[in-house]
């Protein structure tokens, strides 16, 4: 299978930021993470214009596909079936899994925030094709709502439940991404640690070598 329809396969998922990208685009920040190796990017933009959304999503759709990496949306269901994003992620708070996995339909991907086992089990019966698992660490800059960090003793419980391919998130960086795969995460979602990074593509690069 190919990156494209298998979450097993990422090791660096990358989500886009503008409030920490100094002044640079989602595309722009996308396309120095994909160079410096990002197997996935995710848009997330809790901000922006519908249309604006729509429009950032069909310039990073089109960057996505050419460089064959897949691109994921964040909470916004119909901004992905607009641009035909290669799926969706949801929290706890979105929409419910099972609603947005009818609604995606089949072939697309869908990826659900959790925190404990429970929250996974749930994810997995109601059509998730990953999870995300955090925060793991104090995150700099990023999701005000965002629970607190527990570490990576949060990920082995989840693990041992669920089947799914973990996405793990929350202040992960280059000092601290191998001990989250060592838990048992299969990949790791990083934010400002490139996003922020002055050199994207270095950042990018760096960190997804601890991970291979």
């Amino acid at each position: 299978m190919s990156k494209l329809s298998c979450p097993q396969a990422w090791r660096l998922y990358v989500v886009t930021d503008e409030n920490l990208s100094k002044g640079r685009s989602h595309v722009e920040v996308a396309r120095r993470a994909i160079l410096g190796g990002a197997d996935v990017i995710q848009l997330r933009d809790k901000t922006a214009p519908s249309g604006e959304l729509y429009r950032i999503a069909v310039a990073l759709k089109k960057l996505c596909l050419d460089t064959k990496v897949p691109l994921i949306i964040n909470d916004r269901l119909d901004i992905a079936l607009a641009v035909d994003a290669d799926g969706l992620h949801v929290g706890q708070d979105d929409m419910p899994a099972s609603v947005a996995r009818r609604l995606l339909g089949p072939g697309k991907l869908l990826g659900v925030s959790t925190e404990t086992p429970e929250e996974a089990l749930l994810a997995e019966k109601e059509g998730a094709d990953y999870i995300g698992v955090g925060p793991i660490f104090e995150a700099r800059g990023t999701k005000a709502d965002a629970g607190s960090p527990k570490g990576t003793i949060m990920i082995s419980p989840i693990r041992e439940k669920c089947r799914l391919p973990i996405v793990a998130i929350g202040g992960i960086k280059s000092g601290n991404a191998r001990s989250v795969l060592e838990a048992g995460a299969t990949s790791v979602a990083v934010v400002s640690d490139i996003v922020a990074a002055d050199d994207i593509e270095r950042a990018a690069r760096g960190i997804k070598a601890l991970l291979i």
